[in-house]
């Protein structure tokens, strides 16, 4: 009987964080069921992908992993050039494959495996400015990749979870300033490659009354479904900018929105406590990781989910610009809820791997 259930031993190590990602799933299918009924059934089958995800990534030694971590690099380019080949045109982005009917977003699904690259990379090198070009030559390819399908906001997490992994490296504060001093020199040649609708988007975070039925409108319709919601809740189902579609996209990028107008302040809060539990656990496992190469993924991991979460209710509370980012393990979104779980299953073999608890 032992040897029957072992496999869920690695889950025992860190039963605080397996509660929070339960917690999260169990809130997510719950506020999905009554804003999105239509996803369903199908969207169970990302559910179980997810799970089955997690518990072989959790399985898998990290230091084979970190062995394979080139053959990663290379199936992320090869991931992300095949939507530019094949992909589904959908508003305008070449994001999506679609395989009978599941659809795969390769630019969500290669996120883990780029930080468990770039954590390989960059750990034990001497970081001089070759190797830092180095580095930047080859987060600078699949960047592009994303940019051209495009895809503003996951460039973005990509760019932050190579931040999130830097962070953690021992380096020269002369070398740190040289490359502050150049992310700030060309940060203003980003506003140019922006596509005019994520200008807009930008613009309209000042003031989103002045073209309420246009560039400003999602904005509104978010500020009136978390205030709709007051204490607790219109109710499940009752939601009027949900239920009557007011609010777009309310089930994967203004998520938070929806839970605060159906669930309320009350159940908005319960959320956002679960979801910053779920991050506490993770400084955890990062804080306590002997490996350097284990400490530099999981601060890869954190940095990306943290700014996710914070994108994702600020823009849900207009105090970000709308860049579609979903809220991990809540929002709708297949190829994001497997990846998301790829990730805590490569960090309960890191825990596992350390050998510690707390």
């Amino acid at each position: 009987m032992r040897k029957k259930y072992a496999i869920f031993d690695v889950f025992k190590n860190e039963p605080a964080l397996t509660a929070g990602i339960g917690g999260l799933l169990v809130f997510g299918l719950l506020a999905l069921r009554s804003i999105a009924p239509d996803i369903f059934p199908l969207y169970y089958v990302y559910v179980i992908a997810g799970i089955v995800s997690l518990i072989i990534f959790s399985q898998i030694e990290f230091d084979i992993l970190l062995l394979f971590s080139k053959h990663l690099y290379v199936f992320v380019i090869a991931s992300l050039v095949l939507p530019l080949l094949i992909g589904e045109v959908t508003r305008g982005a070449t994001r999506w494959i679609q395989v009978g009917a599941i659809t795969i977003q390769s630019t969500e699904l290669i996120r883990p495996f780029l930080i468990l690259f770039f954590a390989n990379f960059l750990v034990g090198r001497n970081l001089n400015r070759l190797n830092i070009a180095k580095a930047f030559g080859l987060l600078v390819l699949p960047l592009v990749l994303i940019f051209l399908q495009p895809s503003l906001g996951v460039a973005f997490l990509t760019l932050a979870g190579f931040i999130g992994v830097s962070l953690s490296l021992e380096y020269n504060k002369k070398l740190l300033l040289f490359i502050a001093v150049g992310v700030v020199a060309i940060s203003p040649f980003f506003w140019f490659i922006l596509a005019p609708y994520q200008k807009d988007r930008v613009s309209s975070l000042v003031s989103p009354v002045s073209d309420p039925s246009g560039v400003g409108y999602n904005s509104i319709q978010s500020m009136i479904a978390v205030g709709s919601g007051k204490l607790t809740g219109r109710g499940l189902g009752e939601g009027v900018q949900t239920q009557l579609s007011f609010l777009p996209e309310r089930h994967t990028d203004f998520i938070f929105a929806s839970v605060a107008e159906e669930m309320g302040f009350l159940g908005a809060f319960l959320l956002a406590m679960i979801t910053f539990f779920v991050l506490y656990r993770v400084v955890r496992i990062l804080e306590q990781a002997k490996s350097p190469t284990a400490r530099a993924f999981a601060s890869g991991v954190f940095t990306t989910m943290f700014l996710q979460v914070m994108i994702h209710i600020g823009m849900n509370m207009s105090l970000f610009p709308i860049t579609g980012q979903p809220l991990p393990l809540v929002s709708a979104g297949g190829s994001s809820l497997v990846a998301t779980m790829i990730m805590f299953g490569i960090l309960f073999q890191v825990k596992k791997k350390e050998g510690y608890t707390g």
